[in-house]
């Protein structure tokens, strides 16, 4: 977007909706442990949750680049809400009935409201000011994200005791989040919020023209946003296990309070987030600090796996500050110069965190098949590699 004034109210009412996706994911995190205990499945069924979650991203990824494209990205925020609230709810029947595919349910209509809501906030906050600082945009968001992975846990964990299990303690918790998620669609709907287009996007406006999107016909024809949608899988795929498994590993290895955990991955992430807002684009480009995180991801990964236990999981916390700057980074660069496709491609990058279901699947069954946590982070260490490549020459594609 070009001469865009400085839209901080909407950034701080898009930070607040980070913030939302952020807790209806960070639930997983405790509600992974509580499920396998409460109805006696694997560690590979338990996980089938999150799967279920992020599986949407890529069923319901392109249609929502649709529907945002036919009502706009406030409405699309909207309705959104509508599906996080029916979600949730369902939580509560499913533990009424003690039925583990009802929660497979709740956990997919809950997964459609956040593909829908992260395919319209993520291109919004890319494109709302100038695409070389939106890392650091990107970077503000990810704070309000994260901690709310955070607090999640520790709010579930008011309710929740994973030492004397009760379905029955699902239905308070989840009646009060229902309620929060009702009243922030409403909310929405009725603040002003400015629609806004990338260069190019508007075909009707013929001073905007982006010149390498000029004469493509096919979403297919950008090799950068096909090389940054793989990338996305990947790394979706180590930060879900990052976040959502610490708390499941720390149990795993009798620690107190194991919902506390992901707070220290948290913390990481956070401190990542503080330096991107700092030094880009002043001191460091978007694909530097992407460089940066994945060489630390690729050493946090063999400290998993080779250091000991009740070391291990300080890695798992680590990984935090690894993954902190490679979300902000990979979306300017993916979607950059993508004219008219700005849209579908941001709905293209969405259907990639589809990554959430996959790794903390195969990261489920590794761990059942080796009967062991810890080496099953071995997972992490190719991702790395990928999100590696692109920082280093991927992205550059679209200028050879």
């Amino acid at each position: 977007m070009r001469n865009a004034p400085k839209y901080l109210f909407p950034l701080i009412v898009v930070g607040v909706l980070f913030f939302m996706i952020g807790f209806a994911l960070g639930i997983n995190g405790l509600i992974v442990p509580f499920l396998r205990k409460a109805l006696d499945i694997s560690n590979a069924q338990s996980y089938m949750v999150l799967a279920a979650t992020f599986s949407t991203f890529v069923i319901f990824g392109y249609p929502s680049g649709l529907i945002i494209k036919k009502i706009g990205y406030k409405k699309s925020m909207v309705l959104s809400f509508a599906f996080f609230a029916l979600g949730l709810y369902l939580f509560i029947p499913s533990a009424r009935f003690q039925s583990f595919w009802l929660f497979i349910l709740a956990s997919f209509i809950s997964g459609m409201g956040n593909t829908l809501l992260q395919a319209a906030v993520n291109p919004y906050i890319t494109i709302l000011g100038p695409m070389e600082s939106a890392a650091t945009r990107m970077s503000f968001m990810g704070i309000a994200n994260k901690a709310a992975w955070a607090v999640a846990p520790i709010f579930l964990a008011l309710f929740l005791d994973l030492n004397a299990v009760s379905l029955e303690d699902l239905f308070l918790p989840f009646r009060l989040v229902t309620g929060v998620f009702i009243l922030m669609g409403i909310l929405i709907y009725f603040i002003p919020l400015p629609e806004v287009k990338a260069l190019g996007e508007d075909e009707k406006d013929q001073n905007s023209v982006c010149a390498y999107a000029e004469g493509k016909t096919s979403i297919f024809q950008f090799p950068h946003l096909i090389l940054g949608l793989i990338t996305l899988l990947f790394y979706v795929g180590v930060e879900t296990l990052a976040m959502a498994s610490i708390v499941d590993y720390a149990s795993s290895l009798g620690l107190s309070d194991p919902e506390n955990y992901t707070g220290y991955t948290v913390l990481f992430m956070v401190i990542g987030y503080l330096a991107g807002v700092l030094l880009i684009p002043r001191f460091l480009s978007q694909n530097k600090a992407m460089y940066i995180c994945a060489m630390i991801g690729l050493l946090g990964s063999l400290g998993i796996v080779l250091s000991p236990a009740h070391l291990s999981i300080g890695f798992v916390a680590l990984l935090g500050l690894a993954n902190s700057l490679i979300w902000p980074a990979i979306w300017p660069l993916a979607i950059a110069d993508l004219g008219k496709f700005t849209k579908t491609g941001a709905s293209l990058l969405v259907m990639a965190i589809v990554g959430g279901a996959v790794f903390p699947l195969l990261f489920g069954w590794l761990s059942d098949l080796s009967g062991n946590l810890q080496q099953a982070y071995w997972i992490c260490f190719p991702c790395y590699l990928m999100i590696l490549y692109y920082g280093m020459a991927g992205y550059k594609i679209r200028t050879k």
